[in-house]
């Protein structure tokens, strides 16, 4: 393993031992909330909808809607300043402090704060900044960064929060629980709060035709920091605002269900700014009149990037993020390691690459991008529907292009060259390229097998290639399924109703062929007439690693190679989840939109499709049953990654339960296998401990003795590692000649 990938593999398993547990608590809890949640909201999709139109219309539309701000914050008697970045930012504020003699400035909590380190230039003015939000003040007294969106100390418990409290304040009294910790920091942040000189904010949204700030906290501290101290900063990024007041309604309606799984956060406050909020007079507790005009606000509007990002197809939806986490929480990667692992300079989860390459430079998203494996279980949970794994293939794309940071056509234009280029981490070229890997392994079968399990492969695997040698290896079939197909000698459906061309994913054709030949034999007892043709790989293999032009390449063969089964009225019968993903999704922005249509619309799912011949008269009883099986008639089953994104898990579940099994349903949403991420000696340890979440549900006393069946590649290879009973594709269930 090279030193590189050696110290990321062992800065993953600090991070699990030292701060896993309870990241894994927090981000699973806040998950798990924001399903409850979002099920008691009427018209969910709806709202995703109009808040998805709402950040297009404002982004393409900011250079306009940043005068209107403008122009309705300073008739409010404010003063907006736009930053070109965060030099130009900090340069602003430290100026004002230094006008006003600040010797004391309080924040409420403010990831563009973080992005530009405000603190530390206002310390070099020689204010004092104080933290008023209780995540942020541990992390400053703790002298850490944040590691999540939302929830910033998502990785510190309460023991170790009390450790840190009596060790850096020495109370009189020792503090432990929740009560007094929060209780001690808020008298103690109450009295730096009363004294402040200005109270700094962000802001979660910001409108154009009232120059309104919102506010979403789950504390009041932010309140009080802008309401106390005399003079009132809020920076915020460019991409906070939205055109109108009436905006803000399905935001507040989304933003507390998907970061943290409440209805609504304990404050959501909107101010349009000089305020004129009566305040409080800590010793007393009586109401001071606070007179507006006395008062002074400065929005400060922070490009730093974002402008060029707009102008980048690419990159520009990652400016519709409203920061609410809900990728990071569903990330099972994350649910592992947090944002110090799964991080930048600032951002943390999926959409943090995008930002990172975005306001800090590819240097920075590279460092953590790869922990992205593109299972999109992040996308439906996003409530402004941002494709953010592709975000990540795209930065992941540029990487391997080696692009300066500081080349704007790069930003802009994106490059698209023919081929991948020549200096390519040898690692992504190998798992890019499995296809050739494939054919020459069920070519050369099983010498092939037998060689690559040697001790002396192994090694050279993982000294050159970064394949951990703990991981067992594929075994190729030396007859591929298409093989199988063109040599068999059975009888085929006459006059059939429907035709289909079963999809010969890499998998499914060198490694895993019985599950083909149980899709084929159980397509035909229904009725159908199947092909199954020599077909180009999906790509998925290359996209995976970054390799787009590849991945293009491959889509056009694919098309190509299907284009006269589709002409002639075929159906295609995708049987692994993630290359249906990509005839569905991925294939919109690799092809053109003709070839892409026709393909996406004829693909579906094998148990979509067996459901659909069920729906359309097609008999149960051509299938075998579980009656016919005897004992294993109880079935633990794991939906695929994908296969949930696309919301086709149920089918299966189905079309089991009308062959009358009884199925046991994994909540657990990830395998933590991820194709080629499971293989990398630096993500072994890592995808791991995903996966020994699915093995302890399948452990539990209502699933020992179930028959494990999983629907993709990734979740039987990993499962098959794991469990002592060797789990099937559900295929192999039905399947009557089996």
């Amino acid at each position: 393993m090279s030193s590189e990938r050696s110290q990321k593999a062992e800065r993953i398993r600090h991070i699990m031992e030292t701060e896993g547990d309870s990241v894994e608590r927090n981000a699973r809890g806040f998950n798990e909330g924001r399903y409850e949640s979002v099920d008691r909201l009427e018209d969910y999709d709806a709202y995703k909808d109009r808040a998805r139109a709402i950040k297009e219309d404002a982004i393409e539309n900011l250079p306009s809607l940043i005068e209107q701000v403008r122009e309705t914050v300073e008739a409010n008697g404010g003063t907006v300043y736009l930053a070109d970045d965060a030099a130009d930012a900090n340069r602003y504020v430290r100026e004002l402090a230094r006008e006003r003699e600040a010797e004391t400035v309080v924040k409420s909590k403010s990831m563009t704060t973080e992005e530009i380190d405000l603190n530390e230039h206002l310390e070099t003015e020689g204010c004092e900044v104080w933290e008023t939000d209780l995540g942020e003040f541990v992390l400053q007294v703790a002298d850490e960064a944040p590691s999540h969106l939302v929830a910033p100390a998502i990785h510190q418990s309460r023991e170790e929060i009390a450790h840190l409290f009596n060790e850096q304040f020495d109370p009189a009294e020792k503090l432990e629980t929740a009560e007094e910790l929060t209780a001690f920091a808020r008298e103690y942040l109450g009295e730096r709060i009363q004294d402040a000189d200005i109270g700094v904010t962000g802001a979660n949204f910001v409108t154009a035709d009232t120059g309104t700030i919102a506010l979403v906290t789950s504390e009041g501290n932010a309140r009080k920091s802008i309401a106390v101290p005399d003079t009132h900063v809020a920076v915020a990024g460019v991409e906070k605002i939205v055109p109108t007041f009436e905006d803000l309604q399905p935001f507040v309606e989304l933003i507390a269900r998907s970061g943290t799984g409440q209805d609504i956060t304990s404050y959501v406050s909107l101010f349009s700014p000089p305020v004129d909020t009566p305040t409080v007079n800590f010793d007393s507790d009586e109401p001071i009149d606070s007179d507006a005009s006395d008062r002074d606000f400065h929005l400060v509007l922070l490009d730093n990037g974002r402008m060029d990002m707009r102008d980048d197809d690419q990159l520009r939806e990652t400016l519709y993020c409203i920061r609410c986490s809900a990728c990071a929480n569903s990330c099972a990667n994350f649910q592992s390691v947090g944002g110090h692992v799964f991080g930048g300079e600032t951002y943390s989860g999926g959409i943090a690459t995008g930002w990172e390459a975005g306001v800090h430079g590819q240097e920075s998203a590279d460092e953590f991008n790869d922990l992205c494996t593109g299972c999109s279980r992040c996308v439906n949970q996003c409530p402004v529907k941002i494709d953010i794994p592709w975000i990540n293939t795209v930065v992941r794309d540029r990487r391997n292009r080696g692009a300066d940071d500081g080349d704007l056509d790069f930003l802009v234009e994106g490059l698209t060259p023919d081929e991948e280029p020549a200096g390519l981490d040898l690692q992504k070229r190998f798992f890019g390229n499995f296809e050739t890997l494939a054919k020459l392994g069920s070519t050369t079968a099983p010498v092939s097998n037998w060689f690559a399990g040697t001790p002396p492969s192994r090694y050279l695997m993982e000294r050159v290639l970064g394949i951990d040698s703990r991981r067992e290896l594929p075994t190729f079939e030396r007859e591929t399924l298409v093989e199988w197909f063109r040599n068999r000698d059975e009888p085929r459906p006459v006059d059939a109703e429907y035709h289909a061309v079963v999809y010969p994913d890499l998998y499914t054709n060198h490694v895993r062929t019985e599950r083909g030949k149980a899709a084929v034999r159980t397509l035909e007892a229904l009725g159908v007439a199947v092909e199954v043709p020599d077909v180009a790989s999906s790509g998925r293999a290359p996209l995976s690693q970054g390799m787009i032009a590849t991945a293009e390449e491959h889509a056009r063969e694919v098309r190509d190679d299907l284009d006269a089964h589709i002409d002639a009225g075929y159906d295609v019968v995708v049987i692994e989840p993630s290359d249906l993903a990509m005839f569905r999704g991925e294939y919109e922005r690799l092809l053109e939109e003709d070839r892409y249509e026709s393909l996406a619309e004829r693909s579906y799912e094998l148990f979509e499709y067996i459901f659909g011949l069920f729906e359309n008269g097609a008999s149960a009883e051509a299938l075998r049953d579980a009656e016919s099986i005897g004992a294993s008639t109880d079935v633990a089953y794991h939906s695929h990654c994908q296969q949930r994104t696309l919301e086709l898990e149920t089918y299966t579940t189905t079309v089991l339960e009308r062959q009358g099994f009884d199925v046991l349903t994994s909540d657990v949403e990830c395998c933590g296998m991820a194709g080629s991420f499971g293989y990398k000696s630096e993500y072994y340890d890592l995808s791991v401990d995903v996966g020994e979440r699915l093995q302890a549900q399948f452990e539990m006393p209502d699933a020992t003795n179930r028959t494990v069946v999983a629907s993709g590649t990734s979740c039987l290879e990993q499962l098959d590692s794991m469990l002592t009973r060797q789990p099937r594709h559900p295929i192999t269930l039905v399947d009557p000649k089996r």
